[in-house]
């Protein structure tokens, strides 16, 4: 690596401004309070819907089930046609061919994780012959995750490098950068990975992997909002937000698009420069929207399991 780019790297990080613990947190629960009702809420939640990386990424998947998940992203609500196709189906490097079978010929994308995901704990080699054969299946999207070790430890420059290195092996494909924020310690560290990832390259960056306890919360995706938002201004590039994990229900959904409008506003309101990774939220919001539109709720038991 050339003197010069240790250097800039250097001064990009040193430049990182720390984060008002207290004003962050107080901020993300004012907004967290706001309620939207009717049409507004339908539009929100239709939205979420469009937004959803619809996800599985258990040990047991199979080919039936990521065409079954597959089946319900693309058409969420049987009864009601109305009901817009997710964003994505996120899968493992090895379920990428059932998924990009089942999904030729719409608009739902295909995602997957990559780079020893959810550790990140092998040889870059490695994690970049992974990250190219998951192209080569036919993943849109590749969603790999940082070398936390290193970037606590400080060598910021292995992280920088690796994102580097994974996005060229990426092509076209988007990258999305995990940061496992529950992982990182403090919000000073969530806003230095969050600019890293960005400086390296990163079209989206993405709170957690699921895997881990905290994963996304509003705080720490109101953190990386401001890091994005703050990056846009200093280069004029727009990147992506991806939180993931523990968001479940459609309230949340809908309170972190409170947030991302109050802090991005209205041009980070698309599912090309917002993402919610869920495996349980879809069902919720089906749930509230038809009670939305019909006045009474539905069971559970009236939408499929995901």
């Amino acid at each position: 690596m050339a003197i010069s780019s240790l250097v800039h790297l250097g001064s990009i990080m040193g430049g990182v401004r720390t984060v008002d613990q207290v004003g962050v947190e107080e901020r993300a629960a004012s907004l967290g309070k706001r309620s939207i009702k009717k049409a507004s809420k339908v539009w929100a939640l239709e939205l979420a819907i469009r937004m959803m990386d619809l996800t599985t990424l258990e040990g047991a998947d199979t080919p039936g089930k990521v065409a079954a998940l597959c089946s319900k992203g693309i058409r969420p609500d049987p009864a009601d046609p109305s009901v817009p196709s997710v964003a994505a189906i996120c899968v493992y490097p090895a379920m990428i061919r059932p998924a990009v079978e089942h999904l030729r010929g719409t608009d739902v994308l295909v995602a997957s994780v990559a780079t020893a995901f959810p550790s990140g704990q092998t040889f870059l080699d490695v994690k970049l012959a992974e990250t190219k054969e998951a192209v080569a299946a036919g993943a849109d999207e590749i969603d790999m995750v940082i070398d936390r070790g290193a970037f606590l430890s400080g060598d910021y420059q292995k992280v920088y490098d690796e994102i580097v290195a994974i996005k060229e092996a990426a092509g076209a494909a988007h990258l999305k950068v995990i940061l496992e924020t529950g992982e990182l310690g403090t919000y000073d560290n969530v806003r230095r990975a969050s600019v890293l990832a960005m400086t390296a390259g990163a079209d989206f960056i993405k709170t957690s992997t699921g895997k881990i306890n905290p994963a996304a919360t509003p705080p720490v995706t109101l953190v990386m909002m401001e890091a994005i938002r703050d990056f846009h201004r200093e280069t004029g590039r727009a990147v992506g937000l991806k939180p993931a994990g523990g968001i479940r229900t459609a309230k949340q959904a809908v309170q972190y698009l409170v947030l991302l409008y109050e802090t991005l506003g209205p041009e980070w309101m698309t599912p090309e420069r917002f993402r919610i990774g869920a495996s349980s939220l879809l069902n919720d919001c089906l749930m509230q929207l038809a009670k939305e539109r019909t006045g009474a709720y539905q069971s559970g038991d009236y939408f499929t399991l995901d």
